[in-house]
């Protein structure tokens, strides 16, 4: 079991939590603004343990963030504490352009609520949801964008983001539910595999309500109302962002080194 305390400290929420929507909204919005998605250990060729001890000593006690498999193992852990239904479920990335099916190399979680279903995701970065999505299709006007589910054949979904007047899917998945050993396979593939976007380059991303910081390599996008300003990082500098604007506890030497300059 979880050391609830300890979460809710770490993301700062001090609020009465009952397994109501009220509180999940609550949770995914504190989560994201302060547990950011990054992927330094991988580019440490450090190993991703999944299991809750070590997810809670990284993401809680040593204030460090994590992907998918981290980020909604551990929120699923929280959810369910409180009291929540929660199923975890596999699903297949689709980035704008792509053209071949990719594996399933993402986690979401889907969250019962007053006999509602939802899909909740911590873990998705700086495109993904900051309140849960409704399973069954209605729209979803969130601060920054637009969301929604749409039904593609059987069990098939795809999580949707409104860009532009456009709905572009951002993953696609079924409702049946997967076992932590499935996870544990796609994040052996996602944090080893040769050509793995994870594994070359170094990512961190944070979302607060009114804005996005997103860095991917050396170039650093914030979207604040819906103004993107982009720009190159340092190496000189690429810790001191790290720790300002992620909140990641790293030091000058993790930091370079996972950029690629140590």
């Amino acid at each position: 079991m979880i050391d609830l305390d300890a979460y809710l400290t770490r993301i700062g929420l001090a609020a009465q939590l009952r397994p109501d929507l009220a509180s999940l909204e609550a949770l995914h919005l504190a989560h994201l603004a302060t547990i950011p998605f990054e992927n330094l250990d991988v580019r440490l060729r450090r190993p991703i343990l999944l299991d809750l001890e070590s997810l809670e000593d990284k993401l809680v006690r040593r204030r460090r963030g994590g992907y998918c498999f981290e980020q909604n193992t551990l929120f699923a852990s929280v959810l369910r504490t409180i009291g929540f239904e929660v199923q975890t479920l596999e699903a297949r990335v689709r980035p704008r352009g792509a053209t071949a099916v990719l594996p399933r190399t993402h986690m979401t979680l889907r969250v019962s609520v007053d006999g509602r279903d939802y899909v909740s995701d911590v873990g998705f970065g700086g495109e993904g949801p900051l309140l849960p999505v409704p399973l069954d299709g209605a729209l979803s006007e969130q601060p920054d964008a637009g969301y929604r589910v749409a039904k593609e054949g059987g069990e098939a979904r795809a999580l949707q983001r409104r860009h532009a007047g456009e709905w572009l899917d951002q993953y696609a998945f079924i409702l049946t539910p997967a076992l932590p050993v499935d996870f544990q396979v796609a994040s052996h593939f996602t944090s080893t595999f040769p050509s793995s976007p994870f594994l070359n380059t170094l990512t961190a991303q944070r979302s607060e309500p009114s804005e996005r910081h997103i860095l991917r390599g050396r170039s650093y996008t914030v979207r604040i109302d819906g103004k993107e300003t982009v720009r190159e990082v340092t190496a000189d500098e690429i810790a001191e962002l790290l720790r300002n604007q992620f909140g990641l506890d790293v030091s000058e030497e993790e930091a370079r080194a996972a950029l690629g300059e140590g």
